[in-house]
């Protein structure tokens, strides 16, 4: 940098001198300029000042900063929430000293004297709707005229020299009533502190402790800081908590977020107390852990008490869920396992505000609407705020509680114990006493009039998206569809129509799609491969009623080629509803070779439904027999236009993957969250009402519950 900059500015800069061994062309005397000194003089300051200017830019370039303008910095899937300036990308090693560490607070409107009442139950859909109109404009205002915290509240403990290295931020601190203390240790009087804060319920006094996360504080300089996880872990053994909640991933937006202060296996010790993991489960939005926690004392080990984290691994990178879904399953979960008479429940996220009192707002306010038929988030906000400062941190966090409360308010909790299926089915089956409508026609009529969600074409040829769709109606969104890698020179060649959909385990276990049209096989054999795909699940004939719904993408005999790869048979068996077909896929540039199984179901007539459910048990159990012994990498499953019975075959895969888990079942809420992520998925009410019967005969076959839990 600095050689360039010096020869920029020396060419710049006419000037000419001879040097001490040059002569002059009259009498050989050695000549001396008497101007270059001065012009060289120029010269170095000026090559000084390009210098100092190179390096405070790549500074800049390489110290990480997030603003917030008054305007909403508008990001993909939300605006960009918990900002804070921390750790360089670069390294893992570069180190940000706390005091530049801070949460980007969004600025304040004029409005923040206004006042919100509470809206009865029966108005949340209309003041929703109002809102939200102009883009979320109420909304915004709404949340701004909040107030920042309690103006009387102090920060004298947080702001000590001895605690301030705790703070994992400097403008997010515990006020001093409402903060948690410890027991001193030593007669230490700072070793009382850590960052975190009582927070009430709806109705019960220090319901929660909101708790910053332990990120890369505790690698600042010196290494790892264990006094402060193991401040963490006295928290939870002193304040007999038995529910922990994390609301923030380990790695975000490509950084370490949040410090693992829990053992993967085995035991760890943190201070003095023990923290041993006993199980964990993973599931598509969140995962369970449960540990066997024991408090070492000096004079003899107390008992030992169980703590339940439940992480929730669905909040994106930026802004918020995209369905407030999983986050109602989680909430449920949580009162699920948290058990009576215990201590506060923590919660954190990264800096304890943001994530943490979105989630610790929705449960309060859920309890208020079962209590009273009434919601006043801007209230319990305000209260709340009282005691911990910036408890939702964003207009967007703000607009999902409300988001989350109309869900639950509509459609409320439609989970069935198996036990209960029978009894659910008859009643859905039930006419009314007009005799024109049946519940399950009403059931499945209320999931047709869910609000649609603006959606956006995948390409940016409009036309391109329906060129290679075999219905207008039914294309892949921009937020989960599959990308392919794009061919040199050639636009658009990214695209197909296959939408990535959740398991029951798994995000993006399976890719919906249509059936391959004659020009799209190629590309339909590309995302096979570059998806590393071990299973196809085909769920219609190549033709039916004498229309062609699928073109043949595979060879009857030795192998095909389409485009740059070969599929080759290697054998065809016929089992009692399905052809099982075992194909070598080879990508020819390169000549690697993968084996893929092909499900091709026979069982589904023209028209209607399968008469009974037990075929469909059956492909489904041997796709994932299949899938333990693959990789469980994605699985394409397709129909005609990727949409009715695709929908139909994942949502009963999940279904049937939950009974076997829980012994739970949602058919509601399974196939609701999968139209949101592909339009018309399940598009019948027969089709709704095959995943019911289906379940029921899974539950007839293995009648003893112990064979399937």
């Amino acid at each position: 940098m600095v050689p360039l900059l010096f020869l920029v500015a020396t060419t710049t800069i006419p000037f000419s001198y001879t040097t001490a061994n040059d002569t002059n062309s009259k009498g050989g005397e050695k000549s001396h300029n008497p101007q270059i000194l001065p012009i060289v003089l120029v010269v170095s300051l000026l090559v000084l000042i390009f210098t100092l200017l190179a390096w405070y830019i790549l500074r800049l370039k390489n110290q990480k900063t997030a603003v917030v303008t008054t305007v909403d910095k508008k990001i993909p899937n939300g605006i960009l929430e918990e900002q804070e300036i921390g750790y360089s990308s670069e390294s893992l090693y570069t180190v940000v000293p706390p005091e530049q560490q801070t949460v980007v607070l969004l600025p304040r409107s004029p409005s923040a004297s206004k006042t919100y009442l509470p809206i009865p139950v029966d108005h949340l859909e209309e003041e929703y709707r109002l809102r939200s109109a102009d883009d979320g404009k109420l909304f915004r205002e709404e949340y701004n005229s909040l107030p920042g915290g309690n103006a009387q509240g102090t920060y004298e403990e947080a702001n000590k020299d001895e605690n301030k290295e705790k703070n994992r931020y400097p403008n997010i601190l515990p006020y001093d009533h409402s903060r948690v203390v410890l027991t001193q240790l030593d007669g230490n009087p700072c070793s009382d502190y850590i960052n975190a804060s009582y927070v009430d319920g709806y109705t019960e006094k220090n319901k929660f402790i909101a708790a910053q996360d332990y990120n890369n504080l505790i690698f600042y300089f010196s290494g790892p800081k264990e006094e402060t996880v193991a401040d963490f872990w006295r928290m939870i053994w002193e304040q007999k908590v038995a529910t922990v909640v994390m609301l923030t991933n380990l790695k975000e937006r490509k950084e370490d977020k949040c410090y693992q202060y829990w053992p993967d296996q085995g035991c760890w010790t943190y201070g003095n107390v023990r923290v041993a993991v006993e199980d964990f489960t993973v599931l598509v939005d969140y995962t369970i852990r449960k540990f066997c926690v024991q408090h070492q004392a000096s004079d003899a080990a107390k008992t030992p008490r169980p703590v339940t984290q439940l992480h929730f691994t669905s909040w994106p990178d930026f802004g918020v869920p995209f369905s407030p879904i999983g986050m109602l399953k989680f909430l449920k979960k949580v009162k699920a396992v948290n058990p009576p008479f215990s201590g506060p429940i923590v919660v954190h996220c990264s800096a304890g505000v943001g994530r943490t009192g979105t989630f610790i707002v929705i449960d309060g306010m859920i309890d208020m609407m079962h209590a009273e038929q009434i919601v006043d988030v801007f209230g319990f906000v305000s209260k709340i705020r009282e005691q911990r400062s910036q408890l939702i941190q964003t207009d967007m966090q703000y607009s999902f509680v409300y988001q989350a409360l109309l869900e639950y308010y509509l459609y409320g909790d439609t989970e069935l114990d198996v036990s209960s299926l029978e009894g659910h089915l008859h009643k859905l089956h039930n006419t009314f006493a007009d005799g024109d409508r049946v519940g399950l026609e009403e059931e499945f009529k209320v999931r047709e009039l869910l609000q649609i969600i603006s959606r956006n074409l995948t390409s940016k040829n409009p036309e391109l998206p329906f060129k290679q769709s075999t219905l207008r109606t039914t294309h892949a969104d921009d937020f989960n569809r599959v990308i392919l890698s794009m061919r040199r020179g050639q636009e658009f060649t990214d695209y197909i129509n296959a939408s990535f959909i959740d398991g029951y385990r798994q995000k993006d276990y399976f890719i919906a799609t249509q059936g391959p049209l004659t020009h799209t096989v190629e590309d339909f054999w590309r995302m096979v491969w570059e998806w590393k795909c071990h299973s196809i699940v085909m769920l219609t004939e190549l033709q039916e009623r004498e229309q062609d719904k699928c073109c043949q993408y595979w060879p009857t005999e030795d192998s095909a080629t389409y485009g740059d790869y070969t599929v080759e048979l290697k054998g065809d068996t016929l089992c009692e509803t399905f052809s099982l077909r075992d194909l070598v896929l080879t990508f020819v540039p390169e000549k690697q070779k993968r084996t893929v199984r092909h499900f091709h179901f026979h069982g589904w007539p023209e028209i209607g439904i399968p008469a009974e459910g037990k075929g469909m048990i059956d492909i489904i159990a041997s796709v994932q027999r299949q899938q333990q012994q693959s990789g469980n990498h994605p699985i394409v499953v397709h129909c005609s236009a990727g949409a009715g019975r695709t929908g139909t075959f994942i949502a009963l895969s999940n279904i049937l993957e939950r009974v076997k888990a829980e012994g739970l079942l949602d058919v509601f809420q399974t196939v609701k969250s999968l139209r949101m992520q592909r339009p018309h998925m399940v598009q019948t009410v027969e089709q709704y009402d095959f995943c019911y019967r289906v379940v029921q005969d899974f539950v007839d076959i293995f009648s003893d519950y112990a064979n399937f839990k």
